[in-house]
């Protein structure tokens, strides 16, 4: 696995909308410390299912070595672009016959280098998730989201677990990966 980077995924105003009203808040003046529970809510489910729920573009490092190599984020929608990094840090574009890729029916992505020519790390360019906003990430996984977040914003001196009822709401998502 390689260095990966991404922009943070924007819950939108209905992620924070559907806190609130499960916290039963109507004021404007919490707004900021319940978006930082949702984002870290957020973060643990995906961390938890080993999935990237809301599509966001990835950019991630791999050796220009020769055999498969999987993209870390899954599932991948589309890989865009691959370039090829040089020695002295300047980037050049690999033409499309100097790799090959493929996205499994699973969603996993992985990208083979054929002929790197001068470089000796790649950088690809790819896109992931399982929706393209909050609202069509599925129920079961928002509504852990939303608890957690609750739980989150009501314990916050507390370093408690993830609730029961709320990894009972993700498990069935969950993929495991066996060593």
């Amino acid at each position: 696995m390689g260095l990966v980077t991404s922009t943070p995924p924007d819950l939108g105003p209905a992620a924070l909308a559907a806190l609130k009203q499960y916290l039963r808040i109507a004021i404007d003046g919490e707004d900021e410390a319940l978006t930082e529970q949702l984002r870290s809510a957020y973060e643990q489910c995906e961390c938890f299912l080993g999935t990237t729920l809301i599509l966001r573009d990835y950019a991630e490092l791999l050796t220009a070595g020769s055999g498969w190599q999987a993209l870390t984020h899954r599932p991948v929608v589309s890989i865009e672009a691959v370039d090829g990094l040089l020695a002295e840090g300047s980037d050049i574009a690999l033409p499309v016959d100097a790799y090959a890729i493929d996205i499994a029916a699973d969603g996993g992505g992985r990208i083979r280098i054929e002929r790197p020519g001068a470089a000796g790390r790649v950088r690809v360019h790819y896109s992931a998730g399982i929706a393209g906003h909050w609202e069509g990430v599925p129920e079961t996984l928002r509504q852990g989201i939303v608890r957690l977040a609750g739980f989150g914003y009501s314990e916050r001196s507390a370093q408690a677990a993830v609730p029961a009822a709320v990894t009972a709401l993700w498990r069935p998502w969950r993929r495991v990966v066996l060593a």
